[in-house]
């Protein structure tokens, strides 16, 4: 299926995420190195804004923000406000489901987030979107998806998202951990009226964890939005991080191709056929820019082959992610 928002330029195929870089804390690998000393909210939020502009500047057109990222959905909205061009032109998704609960601290957090997919949450999160964004929610998401989850069962729940669905939101789920495919699976069988629900999906797929890859094929061919999220395996595919055996076979194409770890990656995911969005986890603008070039790689088949062996068994790979430090 055609990417439903884009047409352009193969950079519109790329996205900017914000999860990075709406709170102090996050899991991606060498974050300590990548954010002001400061983590202040004045400068995340300055550190957003800086991203949002290159991210335009360079051609990114959709932006994903959530409920949870701190204050991430705040960031971007006082950005689209402040860039009236921008905005008219940017596609914005995000999603409800995690309530964040650090409050602006890294260490000592018995939980950064706690997930509910109740009725009552989402009554209340999508006031504080719509009180944020307004008229800027392109995409919303139930987030974090387990095929255990009451978002796939409630009545009641599907109701409400079927209503913000006939005011011309996109209604969706996030997807995590190793059952990724039954999520989905079970998301594209849930109707109201008659009509599908879900429209939308935003799942993990990297070449570590592709498990998620022919249930993510039968959203595209049934006309969703398909998003692929951590690409980079929250920076275990990055150059300073993919130095172990595991990713030998990334770093022997990065030597054959000229490109940077992370750009191949991306790139990996982008030419998944069903992919219609791969988001850029980046927190500066010199990660950003190193990834975008992935809009610029042309992937062979025997490129992509080439990387095949670099596959876990999603347990596995999943383990590893829920093992990684906030910081």
């Amino acid at each position: 299926m055609p990417n439903p928002f884009f047409t352009g330029p193969a950079i519109t195929k790329f996205g900017l995420g914000t999860a990075a870089v709406g709170r102090p804390g996050y899991i991606n690998l060498g974050r300590d190195g990548d954010l002001p000393a400061e983590r202040t909210v004045e400068a995340l939020r300055e550190r957003t804004y800086r991203l949002l502009d290159a991210a335009h500047a360079a051609g990114v057109r959709y932006l994903d923000t959530a409920r949870s990222y701190g204050r991430a959905e705040e960031f971007v909205a006082q950005w689209l406000t402040e860039h009236p061009e921008a905005a008219a032109d940017t596609v914005v998704g995000s999603k409800w489901g995690y309530t964040y609960t650090a409050d602006w601290r890294t260490d000592g957090v018995p939980a950064h987030e706690v997930k509910e997919h109740s009725t009552a949450v989402f009554d209340r999160q999508i006031k504080e979107t719509r009180a944020l964004l307004g008229r800027h929610l392109d995409v919303y998401l139930v987030h974090s998806v387990t095929p255990d989850s009451p978002a796939l069962t409630d009545p009641a729940l599907h109701e409400r998202l079927a209503a913000l669905a006939a005011e011309g939101v996109r209604v969706g789920l996030s997807t995590s951990g190793p059952a990724q495919a039954a999520a989905v699976r079970a998301a594209l069988e849930v109707t109201v009226d008659g009509r599908p629900l879900f429209a939308a999906v935003q799942a993990t797929w990297n070449v570590l964890e592709p498990s998620a890859a022919p249930a993510l094929a039968e959203a595209n061919a049934a006309g969703w939005l398909v998003v692929v999220k951590e690409a980079m395996a929250n920076g275990r595919l990055a150059d300073r991080n993919a130095t172990g055996p595991d990713t030998a076979a990334l770093r022997a194409l990065a030597a054959r191709t000229a490109a940077s770890c992370d750009a191949l990656a991306l790139a990996a995911a982008a030419a998944q056929p069903w992919a219609d969005l791969v988001l850029s986890g980046a927190a500066t603008e010199r990660q950003l820019a190193s990834n975008l070039t992935a809009a610029t790689l042309d992937l062979t088949p025997a490129d992509l082959a080439a990387l095949t062996p670099l596959a876990e068994p999603a347990d596995t790979y999943w383990h590893t992610r829920a093992a990684l430090p906030w910081s």
